[in-house]
């Protein structure tokens, strides 16, 4: 009976990650170039929306108790 090859289901696995993390690396680069395509709400990175305008606060009077 042949004996299993340990070294080289290990060495796959290696090289499946190094891909996988390769490829995780080359997308966050495209992301980061401003790919049209990309949406960074479906990746929960939305930014906040810019201001329209000056912000104004209204100060109410102290109710009497």
């Amino acid at each position: 009976m042949a004996t299993p090859n340990y070294g080289y289901e290990k060495r796959q696995k290696e090289l499946a990650k190094k891909r996988k993390k390769e490829d995780k690396l080359k997308a966050k680069a495209e992301r980061k170039l401003g790919d049209p395509g990309y949406d960074p709400e479906i990746d929960g990175i939305a930014e906040e929306p810019e201001s329209t305008g000056p912000e104004i606060s209204v100060e109410l009077p102290p109710t009497a108790t």
